[in-house]
């Protein structure tokens, strides 16, 4: 991802769509086929310091570039850059480098959909408490926690992989995109070559639309690894401590505390999330642009484009490290759960009541005045259940071992999976 973005990846880029520029000028018969042949043949990426001191003089970095690639050429140089205007380049190169980038970043999708799924089928019932605001709520399995994570990052690809498709476009229209130094065929064919389509319609520049659109969806996308890290961090928490990040021989927590083993991982996914929603912020900003364009957009996604880029590439990465190397502890899930006394068995015996006949209010209050007893007095919630006289004359004793019952909180867990199993098997998934 780094070279993609590197002064060397960029210059390379330029001087690919110039030349097939030239190639499109030469397959419409405007200048002759060996010319083009010499100038492709003679052509190399100049350097960024050549690139850099020419710079100096022009204070126009395009027009350097240009200079610095026709001095390579002798005569021929002059048709180097024919009939097109800065951004025709700039655009269209820029299109190939997230072309690039893109394809690295659904790779890092793909890779940690395939780290998500695994730990998920190895947790497919493992017990752990549900939390709502932070309190025990109902049991599910950590199993059922990552498969959310999972559809969650399908999406983020598909997102993403839709944001690419609408910058797979260059532009070779000229100035205000009117072709009037340029033929439209010599856009066509060059975008082609370049395994491009000719935007339908620009003006000096691709809309920024497109752009916001990819930026937008890659702050989704870092949004959902924060959440995801946000998840492991108050999991890793040692009143809590049902997973813990990897932590390697010879590694330090802190350089003042020798017991500390903390989430820095998940802790950097979420500060560089930050960073993402950040530079989306701007690729919003540069879609208005004065009449047919100004530069205002230019140095702001020089930075955003290739930041936002290299962070969720890194973001991923580090995620996909982090789950496959997980610990979890059912143990501590289990006794997690335990700690609210039996609490969570509460919606089971209301609905038992009600199906025993009692309206939903009169059942409401019978739990809940033995729920905040379980609470208060730290009592198990199911021997005060047998114990309350108003219930146990209510429901039978089998309704009792029912309600009471662990499996009744995983016997639909398969359902989820069959359909994880459709999307990693890309076929419709039917709620």
């Amino acid at each position: 991802m780094a070279s993609i973005w590197s002064d060397e990846g960029r210059l390379a880029r330029l001087l690919e769509v110039e030349l097939a520029a030239l190639d499109g000028w030469a397959a419409v018969g405007a200048i002759a086929p060996e010319v083009a042949a010499e100038i492709r043949e003679r052509a190399v990426p100049p350097s960024a310091e050549r690139v850099a001191e020419i710079e100096e003089r022009t204070h126009h970095d395009l027009a350097a570039f240009v200079d610095a690639v026709a001095e390579q050429l002798g005569p021929v140089g002059r048709w180097f850059h024919y009939g097109l205007t800065s951004s025709d380049v700039l655009d269209t190169a820029l299109s190939l480098q997230i072309q690039e980038a893109g394809e690295l970043i659904l790779t890092g999708v793909d890779r940690a959909i395939e780290a998500v799924v695994e730990r998920a089928e190895e947790h497919r019932m493992t017990l752990m408490i549900g939390r709502t605001h932070g309190v025990h709520a109902e049991p599910t399995t950590f199993g059922l926690k990552l498969v959310g994570w999972a559809f969650e990052l399908d999406r983020n690809r598909d997102r993403i992989k839709r944001a690419l498709e609408g910058l797979r476009v260059g532009k070779l229209s000229g100035a205000v995109g009117t072709y009037a130094a340029i033929d439209p065929e010599v856009e066509r064919l060059a975008c082609e070559r370049l395994g491009l389509e000719a935007a339908p319609s620009s003006t000096q520049v691709l809309q920024r639309d497109r752009h916001a659109e990819l930026l937008s969806a890659l702050a989704v996308a870092a949004a959902s690894l924060e959440k995801f890290a946000v998840e492991i961090r108050h999991l890793a928490r040692t009143e809590v401590r049902e997973v813990e990040e990897p932590f390697g021989r010879g590694q330090k927590g802190s350089s003042a505390m020798p017991h500390k083993r903390n989430p820095i991982v998940s802790e950097r996914i979420c500060g560089l999330a930050r960073v993402v929603r950040g530079a989306a912020v701007v690729a919003l900003e540069n879609v208005a642009l004065w009449h047919e364009r100004d530069i205002s957009h230019s140095s702001a996604e020089r930075v955003v484009i290739p930041d936002a880029l290299l962070a969720v590439d890194y973001m991923l990465d580090r995620f996909a490290w982090l789950v496959e190397g997980l610990v979890v502890r059912p143990e501590r899930m289990r006794r997690n759960l335990e700690a609210s006394h039996g609490l969570f068995f509460s919606q089971r015996l209301l609905l038992a009541l009600v199906d025993a006949g009692l309206e939903r209010s009169q059942a409401y209050e019978l739990v809940q005045r033995n729920a905040m007893r379980a609470w208060e007095e730290e009592q198990d919630f199911e021997t005060l259940i047998r114990s309350d006289s108003e219930i146990t004359s209510t429901l039978a004793e089998e309704t009792l071992e029912a309600v009471f019952d662990l499996a009744a909180y995983t016997r639909h867990v398969d359902v989820v999976f069959d359909r994880l199993s459709a999307l990693t098997r890309k076929e419709p998934v039917h709620a």
